[in-house]
């Protein structure tokens, strides 16, 4: 018998509230970087992290969750990276441009697999039911497409080496998570028929 803390239920709350307390320093530090430093794109960064946020209290609880260390580990460092950057001064014009075109680009993509997910979503690997409608239909993981179109948006927007590093350590973890969410998966029969459909899990025609 597992000890009683390490019970699916007593790990999504544990998760909820580590996601949560990420997302009020998070909008500490935005708000600091928007008065007091003048950057007033940094705003941008709270539109996908919230909505990480409000869908991991809002989600279904499951008892198909990965009990393995290694993957909540890869699901912690994955989440909790993009919660960690640091908003500097305003970039250049054309940097802030492009930066906020892939911010709002990445956020329509990954707010509409969200909406499609609704309260299946979640952070640790776990099986809350198969979606295979809207942008599922074109890469297995239309939510990580958006987040990666996201943060490449806002390096441009907050291009402090601390932060190039921090979103490379978290999409190391990333792509190490959606392997380990696919292993997790594809035990369910539905879900291998939906990877038989759709070949690609990122990029299409890359990965």
């Amino acid at each position: 018998m597992a000890p009683s803390w390490l019970r699916p239920a007593v790990l999504d709350r544990i998760e909820q509230v580590v996601v949560t307390l990420l997302w009020v320093w998070m909008v500490e530090r935005v708000a600091v970087s928007f008065f007091r430093d003048g950057n007033h794109t940094s705003w941008l960064v709270l539109i996908s992290e919230t909505a990480v946020m409000v869908f991991t209290l809002i989600r279904r609880p499951t008892i198909a969750i990965s009990m393995n260390l290694g993957d909540w580990l890869l699901a912690i460092t994955a989440t909790a990276a993009p919660l960690m950057v640091l908003p500097g001064s305003d970039p250049v014009f054309a940097l802030r441009v492009a930066g906020v075109i892939l911010v709002m680009v990445g956020n329509f993509g990954q707010a509409s697999a969200k909406l499609m997910l609704a309260r299946s979503f979640g952070i640790a690997p776990a099986n809350r039911g198969v979606k295979v409608e809207g942008p599922y239909r074109l890469v297995r993981h239309p939510m990580y497409a958006g987040y990666l179109i996201v943060h490449i948006g806002l390096v441009l927007l907050m291009p402090l080496p601390i932060n190039i590093v921090i979103y490379a350590i978290g999409w190391t973890a990333q792509i190490r998570r959606l392997l380990a969410e696919e292993r997790l998966l594809s035990e369910d029969p539905a879900y291998r028929a939906y990877m038989a459909r759709v070949r690609w899990r990122l990029i299409p025609g890359i990965f």
